[in-house]
């Protein structure tokens, strides 16, 4: 009996054995199915893509834009140095080469050592487990479920890749704070230098970040971050990768943080903008903004500069002319302590250096003296009454060349007015005031577009004041009315219809039907009317009743179509008003046109970007100068020699002080709302325009001669200097004549001017001389309607 009850409970214990471990067998079954399910493919690794920072280039290779959505550098492993990468080692994963993805020992050494810290300071999982949770597994929850797929994946990982494979990625996909994704990308946000130049000091900086980015981050907890470059070293020194000598010195190198590195995108912001659009554009934004293209581009960065100086000295000079619009504000005495609170809370650590501008509060004006002394926070400053001057009461219906200088301070500011000011001169031992100007900033906007002439590449281009106010890119998007820039297109189809510089037309009045019953008296600009007018001096002199008589003989519909094989796309007036630059265009497609004249007939394609290349290197566009005949070369090359005299003899004569081969045109719209100036060299085809963005007068005599000209006469000589002297290459088919500047006939010594030397297409040109004035028949011309013909 008890023989049979210890076989019964032996076979009970058998059997319930066998079932505990069916169940276990089960659960562990099915906790493996349920947590190794779905894992994702490591093979995919083999291909690593992360997302990367597409760069936008200069022609001369620097960088004018970064795009991305993590910004990240991708750099193979030889390429970091190897300091940095036993930074990384000793701080992450001692053993990393020991282990085979999971590490038992460092996991028990991490537990003991953040136990004694009291915090965490060594993190459990290993480098390999980093890049798997990274990489594959993309997860933050904290389960058991995770840390097994980790492990497994780990080991898997571990199985595929080499050690170096492994860093390879580590190094490249780390998140390291401030945006920056990966050690290439940090080095240049930390240190504004490449990782493979940094030091001992700083390469144990960026391996401490990786526990905590933003706790251990050296731009907002220095003093975290050095504490965390202490531990590094001291586990690079425990690890055998550096002697104490080396510890010691790298802990006491002074470590210079360049957290505000510039963004290169402001280096011409409206151009790479221009170019960022086009991309999304084509590729979609994804691509983009994650596949790393290098996008190489025409612009030169140097011309950019000039242009952006130019623009903005020409702007700031044409407000100065519109006069002083007044104080920012003005306070009591006992708002005055609060004023100066926020004025230190707004500009921390603020000196007076040359060309700083800030606000600033007027304390005492002195007539006598000739100054206002002014306090900029704890800084005192002096206002001369030299340098506002210019401040005079707005007035558009006064010409600012006609009004009296300000002598007196007191004529523009008084005690407790708070106003802008900009340094001239910084304090000194001698002078320990900065000296200071009043300043406001402008109002209105203006563009400049370059494009070389040989190749139709764009070299620079401004579309605006200032980007970080508005992004409105007013070379390409806006379109205004050109005024008198737009007659070069009807007197150059009025040489393709067989006129010549020398034909006469008379400028009288000459009423036209316009709208209903209303009839329309065109004037010219000076409101008289000048009788006999060379066709070359209505060019030269900008004469509104000439064009408009070219325009009603050559007929609108003919010069639409004239101006569409020049480049002109927008929509045009299909009137007479068109003769006076009536129709919106753009600042891109006018100096297109113009770049017809400068390169002997030929219209070419404007060109942004030469090449884009994606990450690998494979090409995806590439862009070569290409050009279709839109007039003759002998018809270019009289309208550049028009030109050229437009700014020897008339409208442009602001820009003979570039000395050196030049042809242009002014245009100015009613009311004075646009003013622009259209010119070219042998070298550079540019175009300026300047107005508010909300039409508006700019005052009396703010033609393009005045507003527009300077700046680009400043832009050219800037960006021409150093370079030879060179003019108009004379194609075949064209000749050369001395004639009489009243007659337009061959001149004689019986011509009243000096004799001008003209170009004509061959067989063009007058073959009769000035005869003398005694010997003259009646009944020489011939009159039309339109003008005069010999």
């Amino acid at each position: 009996m008890r023989m049979f009850s210890v076989k019964l409970f032996l076979k009970i214990f058998a059997v319930f054995f066998v079932v505990c471990l069916l169940i276990a067998a089960g659960t562990v079954a099915y906790f493996w199915n349920l947590w190794t399910s779905n894992l994702p493919y490591i093979g995919s690794l083999k291909d690593y893509q992360p997302p990367v920072i597409t760069e936008i280039y200069s022609a001369g290779g620097e960088v004018i834009g970064r795009l991305w959505e993590e910004r990240r550098i991708v750099k193979p492993l030889d390429q970091f140095p190897e300091h940095l990468i036993q930074a990384f080692i000793a701080a992450e994963d001692g053993r990393f080469f020991e282990h085979e993805g999971v590490d038992v020992k460092g996991i028990i050494r991490a537990f003991i050592t953040n136990l004694k810290a009291g915090r965490i300071e060594q993190g459990g999982s290993t480098i390999t487990q980093q890049v798997t949770k990274s990489l594959l597994l993309q997860d933050t929850e904290r389960t058991y479920r995770r840390k097994f797929r980790e492990a497994l994946m780990s080991l898997q990982l571990e199985k595929e890749f080499t050690k170096e494979q492994i860093l390879f990625l580590y190094l490249n996909q780390i998140y390291l704070g401030q945006g920056a994704y990966g050690v290439e990308a940090a080095a240049r946000t930390y240190f504004d230098k490449a990782s493979s130049d940094l030091s001992l000091s700083e390469s144990a900086m960026l391996a401490g970040l990786p526990q905590a980015p933003a706790r251990y981050s050296p731009v907002n907890s220095f003093d975290r971050a050095k504490a965390r470059q202490a531990y590094v070293l001291e586990r690079m020194k425990a690890e055998g990768f550096i002697s104490e000598d080396r510890r010691a010195a790298a802990q006491a190198e002074a470590i210079v943080i360049q957290p505000s590195e510039e963004n290169p995108f402001f280096k011409a912001p409206y151009f790479s903008e221009h170019v960022r659009r086009y991309l999304v554009d084509k590729y979609g934004k994804d691509k983009v903004y994650r596949d790393g293209l290098k996008v190489y581009t025409t612009l030169d960065l140097s011309a950019q500069n000039a242009a952006r100086a130019a623009l903005n000295q020409g702007l700031e000079a044409l407000d100065r002319r519109e006069g002083f619009r007044g104080p920012v504000r003005t306070i009591e005495k006992e708002e005055r302590e609060g004023f100066f609170t926020r004025w230190d809370e707004e500009h921390p650590g603020f000196r007076p250096v040359k060309g700083a501008i800030a606000e600033a509060l007027v304390e005492r004006v002195d007539d006598d003296k000739g100054r206002v002394e002014v306090a900029l926070g704890g800084w005192k400053g002096v206002i001369p009454v030299d340098s506002m001057s210019w401040a005079r009461k707005p007035d558009p219906e006064v010409n600012a060349l006609y009004v009296k200088k300000i002598k007196k301070p007191s004529k523009v500011l008084s005690e407790g007015d708070v106003v802008l000011v900009r340094v001239g001169e910084e304090p000194s031992e001698t002078k320990k005031e900065p000296v200071l100007e009043l300043y406001q900033e402008p109002l209105i906007q203006g563009a400049l577009l370059c494009l070389d002439r040989e190749t139709c590449e764009v070299r620079a281009m401004v579309g605006g004041r200032d980007f970080s106010q508005t992004q409105f890119n007013r070379a390409v998007q806006s379109r205004r009315q050109p005024g008198s820039a737009f007659k070069p297109m009807i007197y150059s189809a009025a040489l393709d219809s067989g006129l010549t510089p020398t034909h006469v037309i008379l400028d009288t009045a000459s009423p036209k039907k316009g709208e209903g019953d209303r009839v329309w008296k065109p004037k010219n600009y000076e409101r008289t009317f000048y009788g006999k007018t060379l066709l070359r001096t209505g060019i030269i002199h900008s004469r509104n009743v000439i064009t408009i008589k070219l325009l009603e003989k050559l007929g609108v519909d003919s010069v639409i179509a004239y101006a569409r094989t020049m480049g002109i796309d927008a929509p045009l007036a299909r009137d007479l008003s068109l003769a006076l630059g009536s129709s919106g265009l753009s600042l891109l497609e006018l100096t297109r046109a113009y770049s017809v004249f400068a390169n002997q007939g030929m219209l070419g394609t404007p060109l942004f970007i030469l090449r884009v290349e994606d990450r690998t290197g494979r090409v995806l566009e590439e862009h070569q100068p290409s050009f279709v005949e839109a007039i003759s070369a002998q018809t270019a090359y009289v309208m550049t020699d028009l030109l050229k005299s437009v700014i020897q003899e008339g409208t442009g004569r602001r820009v003979r002080e570039l000395g050196r081969p030049a042809a242009g045109k002014t245009g100015t719209t009613n009311d004075l709302k646009d003013a622009w100036f259209m010119g070219y060299t042998p070298e550079l085809v540019t175009g300026v325009w300047v107005g508010y963005d909300e039409p508006a007068s700019m005052g009396k005599g703010e033609t393009g001669s005045r507003a527009a000209a300077p700046i680009w006469l400043q832009f050219m000589k800037d960006v021409l200097d150093g370079r030879p002297v060179v003019d108009f290459e004379v194609p075949e088919g064209i000749i050369f004549a001395n004639i009489d500047p009243d007659s337009g006939l061959l001149a004689s010594r019986y011509s009243k001017g000096k004799p001008i030397r003209q170009a004509f297409s061959e067989g063009s040109a007058p073959v009769e001389y000035t005869p003398n004035p005694a010997a003259a028949k009646p009944g020489g011309f011939l009159m039309f309607d339109m003008g005069v013909s010999k």
